[in-house]
């Protein structure tokens, strides 16, 4: 976690709600992160615990979508060499359809250029393809089976 880089905040407003998009600011966020991943994925999703936990946590980028001390949502980047693997998307039940999915997704682009990357790629859960293409990316490939999941890999081309 290196809060100091890239993004350091931004807000965002949908309706009359005000969060905030930024790194996770301490072990605190982070736990509170890895918590609501677990919710969503594991618990909501029936995800395995072992193929949500995939080991790589301390190398990425953790964004977060707060509001009121809340966290709302949040996302991880892995930087390898020119391209940013973008995972973990997960916002709270009560957050959801409030562009904060979209918010990260663009936060995420700025902390991926940041970061050198030429590019992002991701396995989307198919039924949030369109947030994805909506945000610029473009499916490859055929789609697949990941955690009992139906996904499709996509990649966004930076500038």
């Amino acid at each position: 976690m290196n809060p100091g880089a890239g993004v350091s905040s931004c807000e965002a407003m949908t309706g009359t709600a005000v969060y905030e998009v930024r790194r996770a600011r301490s072990r605190e966020e982070l736990a509170a992160a890895l918590a609501l991943r677990h919710d969503v994925f594991c618990v909501e999703q029936g995800v395995p615990e072992r193929d949500e936990l995939d080991g790589r946590d301390h190398e990425g980028i953790h964004l977060v979508a707060v509001r009121d001390g809340e966290l709302l949502a949040t996302c991880r980047i892995l930087l390898v060499g020119g391209t940013a693997q973008f995972s973990r998307l997960a916002v709270r039940t009560t957050a959801r359809r409030q562009g904060i999915a979209t918010a990260l997704l663009e936060a995420a682009d700025i902390e991926s250029r940041a970061g050198g990357a030429r590019r992002i790629v991701l396995h989307a859960q198919t039924y949030a393809r369109e947030l994805y293409e909506n945000a610029g990316y473009r499916a490859r490939g055929r789609l697949f089976w990941e955690a009992g999941i139906e996904h499709v890999a996509m990649e966004k081309l930076l500038d």
